[in-house]
């Protein structure tokens, strides 16, 4: 593993088109410009139990998630980025709930702002943020779950061969109603195995 200093560690991942690095406050206008664009192409597959009110997306609002994320980065339990795009926000990326002891596991979730969608964006920050969270973090497995009907997100996962686990019932609660979601996964050996041929792909192409 890399020597990198703690507070260095994950603060920004780089591609051969796209740039990864956690929201600042200065980047509220640009990340609401695209929240606002792609609303109804966005909320239909967010989390939210029934009768909770959306998510605030007010300037106070987006600084405190920023803060959030930036202290779950420092210590370890999440790594939240912005994808930018030759310096446009593009959309977000997150390692969430790392789990370590015999687990070693997280969450992998993604969005991509609709008019940028179907270029490989996504598979490219994919690439990127496993090599970080396999080579550098030392995790042995990522998920992704994804709502069955969700075509643009299963794209992504299938473009990058991750293995299919089969549906979780009623996995997550989408905007009031229980989904179910199609599980994906890759560990740290299948990274090994294909890591070459990722990057091959998605970063030297």
């Amino acid at each position: 593993m890399r020597e990198t200093s703690p507070d260095a560690l994950g603060a920004r991942l780089a591609g051969r088109r796209v740039v990864l690095r956690p929201l600042r406050g200065d980047d509220y206008a640009a990340w609401r410009e695209v929240r606002t664009r792609c609303h109804e192409w966005l909320v239909p597959w967010e989390p939210r139990p029934a009768g909770m009110p959306r998510p605030s997306e007010d300037r106070q609002s987006f600084g405190a998630r920023c803060a959030t994320r930036e202290r779950d980065r420092q210590l370890g339990a999440g790594y939240g980025y912005g994808i930018f795009v030759q310096d446009r926000f593009a959309g977000e990326i997150n390692l969430s709930s790392i789990q370590r002891g015999a687990f070693q596991n997280s969450y992998v979730g993604y969005w991509i702002d609709k008019a940028l969608a179907g270029q490989g964006y996504v598979p490219e920050a994919c690439v990127v943020l496993f090599g970080f969270a396999f080579e550098q973090l030392g995790l042995h497995r990522l998920q992704v779950a994804i709502v069955p009907r969700n075509a643009a997100s299963r794209r992504v996962a299938r473009k990058l061969h991750l293995r299919g686990e089969g549906i979780a019932c009623r996995y997550l609660e989408i905007d009031g109603r229980w989904e179910d979601h199609v599980r994906y996964a890759i560990t740290a050996e299948e990274w090994a195995e294909r890591c070459g041929r990722y990057r091959a792909e998605w970063l030297e192409a």
